[in-house]
């Protein structure tokens, strides 16, 4: 069904959209912060950073980053996704520490450095217009990369749960994805070593799943990780677990002894470790909030249409401040952003009210200590890598095509191995030979062989996910109120991540009632039954 907006229907933006929708963003934002709250800090401890500066970053991405960005409804933030990576740095950078110098304090000031560095690279990405930059990987390749961040999660929180180190298990200084999956089966097996832990964990893992198959108004307003909070912190005190292995979060300075400049740049002098980590927190970060803000946009109900090059330019404002006052690399986040929009908020002051309330938590809260113990965080991040890793991905991606699954699971095995980097990068290359198999061309790989005559658009040759940008740009040059043609017929086969992209772009065409027609298309047929599966061209 299809539907047409009055634009008059739309919310005011700015000053105006501040008066006339407050009560609902209002609202909107103090739920989003309730479910911010436990995970900027959860993820913050996993990364290898004090938990408030967790909080710093949500802070940062509500308050100062909302007021700028190109998106209405998502929730600025630090994000599970980029545990890996930054986590990562602060061990490889911790190994150029010298003598009398706290390891881990050295590498996250270096670590700071790269996320600043990155955060410049964001805004000059958005000023060359590089918002289209997730068209370029395929999707089987994200959902691939964001898989294998789930099961790194699961893999290094699932030993936190029972009160367990891994690194120190292992005893070397830092322990890979594959040999954190190794030594799950003894985690295991001694999971009750130290109950009390163990106790905490498995009630706030029951509260993590178990919560959202309640179905009820009551369970959709209050986010799990709040019901993790209240449980666990009084359960925590019951079994005394300030005495056991210093298993509780804790905040030894207030928010006003930690302002101030942080970041370090001695990392240029390790240049190959602070380009590695530039690149990925540029590209990875950039990568996910933009993917974000396209999923955000198709759950809007006035399919309003933001602005990517703006948003990933504000990103990177937000990362520029929050490295420098020592705070972790923030996205646009996933889970809070679809929050957003479930709880009713209308326009960006709800991204806002959710960093107010933060800033006021961290002004009159954070003095206290022994607050949230490490196995209920270990919870909550196990229940985000469980979401970003779920079998259905498996097979959704199955089902869709044998080509989809193997760039899929190639990813994920290469990511697992190596680094997100190399990870991403073998999908993409996976999937290059597997198009090259199919008969195109290295020329063509890049570049699509166009004409636009009116409100036609020909492809001729192959529509893939690497050379469909500049048509999908052409594409938008067109009002959504515009009827357009877009000839495929003189094309052999179209990937998957295109057809995809064609299936969105008609549904945007249509909510404000113009029309996507996909001339030729019937031509072809898909090599799978899933109808976004490749769609291969019928010779009669």
């Amino acid at each position: 069904m299809s539907f047409k907006i009055n634009s008059k229907s739309l919310p005011l933006d700015g000053l105006e959209g501040l008066k006339q929708n407050f009560s609902s963003d209002l609202l909107s934002g103090f739920l989003v912060f309730l479910l911010a709250l436990p995970l900027s800090l959860g993820i913050a401890k996993a990364s290898g950073f004090d938990p408030i500066y967790g909080l710093m970053t949500a802070m940062i991405g509500g308050i100062v980053v909302s007021l700028i960005a190109g998106s209405k409804l998502t929730i600025k933030g630090p994000a599970a996704g980029l545990i890996v990576i930054v986590s990562g740095s602060v061990t490889d950078f911790s190994a150029f520490a010298p003598g009398g110098v706290n390891p881990t304090e050295f590498g996250w000031h270096l670590a700071l450095g790269a996320i600043v560095v990155a955060g410049i690279i964001q805004v000059l990405f958005g000023l060359l217009k590089f918002g289209s930059l997730s068209d370029f990987f395929p999707l089987s390749a994200v959902h691939g990369m964001l898989a294998a961040i789930g099961i790194i999660i699961i893999s290094k929180q699932i030993h936190i749960l029972a009160g367990v180190n891994p690194m120190t298990e292992a005893g070397k200084p830092m322990v890979e994805p594959l040999e954190l999956l190794s030594l799950i089966p003894n985690t295991l097996a001694h999971f009750f070593a130290k109950k009390e832990i163990a106790i905490v964990g498995i009630v706030s893992l029951v509260i993590v799943f178990g919560w959202p198959m309640i179905k009820s108004n009551l369970t959709k307003k209050i986010p799990a990780p709040l019901v993790v909070l209240i449980v666990a912190i009084p359960l925590g005190m019951y079994l005394n677990l300030k005495n056991i292995d210093k298993a509780l979060v804790s905040f030894d300075k207030g928010f006003f002894q930690i302002l101030g400049v942080q970041v370090s740049f001695e990392g240029f002098s390790y240049m190959g470790t602070f380009i590695k980590y530039v690149v990925m927190f540029a590209l990875v970060g950039s990568l996910e909030a933009l993917l974000t803000v396209k999923a955000v946009d198709m759950m809007d109900p006035y399919k309003r249409k933001s602005d990517y090059n703006k948003d990933l330019m504000a990103v990177g404002v937000g990362n520029i401040i929050a490295g420098i006052l020592g705070g972790l690399p923030m996205i646009s986040e996933v889970a809070r952003s679809s929050a957003n929009v479930n709880n009713g908020a209308k326009t960006r002051w709800a991204n806002f009210f959710h960093g107010l309330f933060i800033l006021i938590f961290l002004i009159f809260a954070v003095s206290f200590s022994n607050l949230i113990p490490n196995a209920a965080l270990a919870a909550m991040l196990i229940g985000v890598g469980w979401k970003l890793a779920h079998p259905k991905e498996f097979g959704y991606m199955a089902k869709i095509g044998l080509d989809q699954i193997a760039v899929f699971i190639t990813t994920i095995i290469f990511t697992l191995a190596t680094d997100l980097l190399v990870g991403i990068a073998a999908g993409i290359l996976l999937k290059f030979i597997l198009h090259l198999s199919r008969g195109v061309t290295l020329g063509r790989l890049f570049n699509s062989r166009m004409t636009v005559n009116d409100h036609i658009i020909t492809v001729k040759g192959a529509a893939i996910f690497s050379n469909f940008i500049k048509v999908k740009n052409q594409i938008l040059k067109f009002p959504y109120t515009s009827k357009v043609t877009l000839d495929v017929k003189a094309c052999n086969f179209v990937d998957h991540s295109v057809i995809e992209t064609l299936h969105h772009l008609k549904e945007d065409f249509e909510s404000e009632g113009g029309h996507l027609e996909i001339k030729g298309i019937e031509e072809f047929k898909p090599i799978t039954k899933h109808k976004l599966s490749v769609h291969r061209k019928i010779y009669r």
